[in-house]
């Protein structure tokens, strides 16, 4: 495809992107604490919460052979109280098992050598789902554990929230959710997210960013594509036991500690 030709294919994909969008969220959201701020107190009903920083797209790996994640957004309030939004559209991405792995791996990314486990802050773990995940029409489903023989919360510090898109209510939430589905930013209620949208869709810098963010993402998915294509080789010249590490390192493209690791993973 010519570049013209993808530029215009990009320019048309743009148009159509909604903040519910996961890489339309993670822009929108990119150095802006002020509507991170604003969109977690709507959330949390915190209407005092401050935050002092925001990521987007924060990598976090912190044990040797451990599933890496990326979070959509990463943020930290005036208490240290840390929170990891995400944009979950298909209902198998917001799988209660990944909920639960994204708290594990904020705790291990938020506990250091020599702390004690009571200094481990309290964590919102917050899916935004395009559909009412639990179909029972509330906004928002918090997820607490409990100490089922007292009937008492557990409160080790674990907080995870469903956040449903579909909900329309009067309250800001509401409202919320009505913005997160709009394609144009003049539908919206709140000028914080149509400012941001407007930027993106409408202002050529904001459209230039975000062409070359797509560009980035259609490299990043031929990176991957390469990248199994080359795990998968090893995998089966591994299984046929009669190459030495290095020719498959040499043959798959990968790194001699990588094949080790897949040797390893097969011998486990």
């Amino acid at each position: 495809m010519s570049t013209t030709g993808q530029q215009d294919k990009d320019l048309q994909r743009l148009a159509q992107l909604r903040p519910i969008d996961d890489d339309f969220m993670r822009c929108l959201l990119k150095d802006n604490i002020p509507l991170a701020e604003f969109v977690l107190r709507i959330i949390t009903d915190k209407k005092d919460l401050v935050i002092t920083d925001c990521e987007t797209q924060r990598d976090m790996k912190r044990l040797a052979g451990a599933r890496s994640i990326c979070l959509d957004a990463y943020g930290t309030d005036a208490d240290g109280k840390k929170y990891d939004l995400e944009v979950q559209k298909a209902n198998d991405g917001a799988d209660p098992h990944r909920a639960r792995y994204h708290s594990s791996v904020m705790d291990v990314e938020n506990l250091h050598s020599g702390q004690d486990y009571k200094e481990l802050p309290d964590t919102y773990i917050i899916f935004f789902t395009e559909k009412d995940f639990y179909g029972m029409g509330k906004p928002v489903y918090p997820i607490e554990r409990m100490n089922l023989a007292t009937e008492k919360p557990f409160t080790d510090g674990e907080h995870i929230l469903y956040v449903n898109g579909e909900y329309r209510g009067d309250s800001d939430l509401g409202k919320l959710m009505h913005d997160f589905n709009c394609m144009n930013a003049d539908d919206m209620n709140f000028e914080l997210v149509a400012e941001r949208t407007r930027y993106f869709k409408e202002n050529p810098e904001g459209v230039k960013q975000m062409c070359k963010i797509m560009e980035d993402m259609r490299n990043e998915t031929r990176k991957e594509t390469l990248k199994e294509s080359a795990v998968n080789t090893a995998k089966r010249m591994i299984a046929a036991g009669k190459y030495v590490l290095d020719e498959i390192a040499n043959i798959s493209g990968l790194s001699l500690e990588e094949v080790k690791q897949l040797q390893a993973d097969k011998n486990a």
